[in-house]
């Protein structure tokens, strides 16, 4: 078992506050609140953010990068887009030092090492419910939190537009969210232009953005993308423009989507 080092002076941390510290080769956020000692992987489980250059408001810590919300006492995670926790750490305060001793997985002890949770605060080292269960649970909530989409064969009837190319890819769904990439907010824009070398067919252009730059599921999403579209008999060829700016934020979710994931 890893042992306690000591990463800083009591001093040296205000209170609220928190400071970047280095245990055995990893680096580690600890965070003083209300007279308690929290300590996480300085690491944001979306993207690998930094969790210690966010804002800190009581007990939670917001990843700069896309707005990611963690509870500092377990390590949770709080809001969109992480759904995984990052990895707690057990902290003392003795002889006017801080010292950590750092735990080999994601959950844990949790504030039962600091303090009692606050009232319906998530379980140590855990999603919370409503994330958590969104995955199990999408296969039975989706028809009644989304609006029922056409029948396939309607659809496919369906002249080609922007409208109806916006309901085609509701098929494509984020594989670690479970929720379609239309109600995640990452389809910026859809361009139809005939195709020259295909008359009575179109050329469709999707400007698409990640919830951020490294997301590991862009490459499946852009090719789900390009075969649901490229499926239609009126449809020459799909192109796919990866648009990064204006950023990625929660707040391009649709209702449904925030409904699906447990945002309120």
């Amino acid at each position: 078992m890893a042992e306690f080092q000591k990463v800083a002076a009591v001093s040296e941390v205000p209170d609220p506050g928190k400071t970047l510290v280095e245990v055995d080769g990893e680096m580690v956020a600890v965070f003083h609140v209300a007279g308690q000692w929290y300590a996480l992987d300085d690491v944001c489980t979306h993207d690998g953010g930094p969790l210690a250059d966010g804002e800190l408001r009581n007990h939670t810590i917001a990843c700069p990068r896309h707005g990611a919300k963690f509870d500092i006492r377990t390590g949770a995670a709080l809001t969109m887009p992480a759904v995984r926790p990052t990895r707690s750490h057990e902290v003392k305060v003795e002889d006017g030092g801080v010292w950590i001793r750092l735990r080999s997985a994601a959950g844990g002890a949790g504030p039962a090492d600091h303090a009692a949770p606050a009232a319906g605060a998530a379980a140590p080292g855990t999603v919370p419910a409503a994330a958590a269960t969104a995955p199990a649970a999408a296969g039975l909530e989706s028809a009644a939190l989304q609006p029922a989409a056409p029948p396939a064969d309607s659809l496919a009837s369906q002249p080609l537009c922007e409208d109806v190319v916006r309901e085609v890819l509701k098929e494509v769904k984020d594989p670690e969210l479970f929720v379609n990439i239309v109600d995640l907010g990452l389809i910026y824009g859809v361009t139809l232009s005939p195709a020259a070398d295909a008359p009575g067919r179109q050329h469709v252009a999707i400007d698409m953005t990640m919830t951020s730059p490294a997301c590991p599921a862009g490459p499946q999403l852009i090719g789900d993308t390009k075969r649901v579209l490229g499926a239609r008999t009126d449809v020459s060829a799909v192109e796919v423009r990866i648009v990064m700016d204006p950023p990625w934020t929660p707040d391009r979710m649709t209702e449904s989507a925030r409904d699906q994931l447990g945002i309120f």
